[in-house]
């Protein structure tokens, strides 16, 4: 009963800190941008704007909840409530050096989850009942399902070189080289993938303002809408820490690895900044003609690879 109050404990405490940690990558997020156009952004609620993401999150949960009257209520307030929960979901899979929930199939559990995604945000865009939100939920599912199949072929290459599902090992198997060296082509595609699988800049067809006013969260407001910009932050903020843990050898007991996953949530954000949105005849040819090919031969690459040093290990 004791380890199960200390587990449930740390879930609690892992939850805060995520959201916390959200609150402020909003906060650096409105910073980074305001630098690049050359203004200040947020600087006046707190010492340079520090309680800025405390005032946004008391406006948008107290705003007036809007009602649509033909949609489908039950889901229409369900959707943001299941996008949330599998953003934070997600966060269970981190290896902890307490053996909070850290398994040898953390890998898969995450791989599973990342893949629920899609159900909330189809949800979301059909239970509006609006066609702005039903294209804009229709462009993500196709965006997210075709990134997955290039994404797991990609992971599979990771996955081969290191013979484990536990995240644990990606870090003892990079003490000597990060595999962002090693992989450098896989890393780069990974990234780019990720890009695309949290719907972010220049891959944001899901929001495109300009022709879908605001995507499949059209019709949201106050709760709903902070429920999902959560999610959408929470799972970048998880982005950044598998790409590290991936990628960049990171190990939790090192101060380095926090340094590490704050370099790479700025890389969305800077890639948010400096780059315009790509076409979506594009965006797909991108991932069937250019990266599904090319993780596949990199797969296949590296399977023999393994497997020449199996055979090297044995003799």
């Amino acid at each position: 009963m004791g380890d199960l109050v200390l587990m449930m404990l740390s879930n609690l405490i892992q939850i805060v800190c995520v959201l916390v940690g959200v609150a402020f990558l909003t906060l650096l997020e409105r910073k980074v941008l305001g630098y690049i156009h050359m203004r200040k952004g947020p600087n006046k609620l707190g010492i340079v704007g520090l309680f800025q993401p405390f005032g946004d999150a008391i406006k948008l949960f107290t705003k007036e909840q809007s009602l649509p009257f033909s949609s489908n209520l039950g889901i229409f307030y369900f959707s943001p409530l299941v996008n949330f929960f599998l953003a934070i979901l997600l966060w269970l899979g981190i290896p902890f050096f307490s053996k909070n929930l850290s398994f040898n199939l953390s890998f898969l559990f995450v791989v599973s989850v990342m893949s629920l995604g899609v159900y909330s945000i189809i949800f979301a865009g059909w239970s509006s009942n609006s066609s702005y939100a039903m294209l804009g939920s229709l462009r993500s599912i196709a965006q997210m399902i075709s990134y997955e199949v290039s994404l797991i072929l990609i992971l599979l290459s990771f996955l081969f070189y290191v013979f484990s599902f536990s995240l644990m090992e990606f870090s003892y198997y990079q003490s000597g080289s990060w595999f962002f060296f090693s992989f450098f082509f896989l890393g780069i595609m990974l990234l780019v993938s990720f890009l695309a699988e949290t719907n972010r800049s220049p891959f944001d067809f899901a929001e495109g303002e300009s022709e879908l006013v605001s995507g499949f969260n059209v019709e949201y407001s106050s709760g709903g809408f902070a429920l999902i910009f959560l999610a959408e932050y929470a799972s970048i903020l998880f982005m950044s820490m598998f790409s590290s843990l991936v990628l960049l050898g990171g190990s939790l007991d090192s101060f380095f690895f926090f340094i590490q996953v704050s370099l790479v949530a700025f890389f969305w954000l800077w890639v948010r900044g400096s780059l315009p949105r790509y076409r979506y005849d594009k965006l797909m040819y991108l991932v069937w003609k250019c990266y599904l090919p090319i993780s596949l031969m990199m797969l296949m690459f590296y399977v023999s690879l393994s497997q020449g040093f199996v055979v090297m290990s044995i003799m």
